[in-house]
This record gives structure tokens, C-alpha cells and sequence, in this order.
């Protein structure tokens, strides 16, 4: 597996190596010791998994006291996937990285604790999947509007993006809690 930098250090591209034939493909999309040799030393507890059609935008979302790292991936489809920096100690705070990520390359992501994150659907169709390293706590969950005009997230949409009810009312970077 390959890690690619991104503007945000600790935010990490992960490239697994496909081994492919007439068949199909395989890869490994976790591998603890390989995670650790790229600095990426986590402990996931929860797996989870979305479909989304397009247009529909989930998050940003993190979780206040039990921050969660996520590795993230795209199974089907295509996604705009962001990560927003919620370290108030970070050189970085405030400020956002994203890429695209797709069932055809089959990237990665490693979203540390202590960022929000998000993505929107740009295929038809999208399935997204997600290791966290803290369980969902809905008494911690907290959502930043995803279209602040202080983060300046440019959200490759296509007219008006399909919102969930608490992705619609986020809290704007200037009063959102964030991390020590």
C-alpha cells in the first residue's frame, strides 16, 4: 500500500496494490500492520456503510469528546469527499482538504479524530464504506454546515445538493465546538 500526502498531513490517500486478471481484481483494503508501517496506528471498533444517489451530500460530520478516526472508501460509484481540520492546536485548523474517490481506483482515505468529515455524490449511484475508531455516540454527534462560506468548500454539485434535516441546519466553523 502506497500513502500519498495530501494538504493536510495528517489526512492520508491510500493506494492499495490491485492485483488484477481476467477474473476481476483483489486487494487488501485493511491491514493493520501495513496501516501501522505508514504511521497510521488505529483501532477500529465499527464498520459502516451508505448508498446515496446523486447530488445527495452527507455531513460534515464529527463527534465532540468521542472523536472518531475514519478510514474511508468507495465501493460503487464516485464521491467528493472532504475533510475539514477541527484541531484548534493545529497549524491547519479551519481549513480543508478533498479528492475524489472511486470504486474504479479504488483509493483510500485516513480522516484522523479531530476533523469533520463529508462527501457528495457525483455518480448515479454511490456506496460508501467506513471503519471508525469510536462508536457512534448520537449525545456527541455534531454537524458543520457544509456550505459555510469561511471553510470555502467548492461541492462539485449539480443544482441544489439532497440533504439530511441536521446536514441542513449545521453549525457554522465560528460557532461549531471543536478540539483542544
Amino acid at each position: 500500500m502506497k500513502a500519498i500526502a495530501t494538504a493536510i498531513p495528517d489526512v492520508v490517500l491510500l493506494e492499495p496494490r490491485v492485483f488484477g486478471d481476467e477474473r476481476g481484481f483483489f486487494f487488501e483494503s485493511w491491514n493493520r500492520r501495513t496501516l501501522a508501517e505508514l504511521g497510521i496506528d488505529a483501532d477500529f471498533v465499527q464498520d459502516n456503510h451508505s448508498r446515496s444517489q446523486k447530488n445527495v451530500l452527507r455531513g460534515l460530520h464529527y463527534q465532540i469528546e468521542r472523536a472518531q478516526g475514519k478510514l474511508v472508501r468507495v465501493t460503487s460509484g464516485e464521491v467528493y469527499d472532504v475533510a475539514v481540520d477541527l484541531r484548534r492546536s493545529s497549524p491547519t485548523f479551519g481549513q480543508s482538504v478533498s479528492f475524489t474517490l472511486s470504486a474504479d481506483v479504488k483509493r483510500m482515505a485516513w480522516i484522523p479524530p479531530g476533523f469533520a468529515h463529508g462527501f457528495c455524490v457525483t455518480s448515479e449511484w454511490a456506496e460508501f464504506l467506513y471503519k471508525t475508531t469510536d462508536y457512534w455516540s448520537p449525545a456527541h454527534e455534531r454537524t458543520l454546515l457544509w456550505n459555510d462560506p469561511a471553510l470555502g468548500i467548492r461541492w462539485p454539485l449539480h443544482g441544489e445538493p439532497i440533504l439530511a434535516a441536521k446536514d441542513k441546519t449545521g453549525t457554522p466553523l465560528a460557532q461549531a465546538e471543536t478540539y483542544a
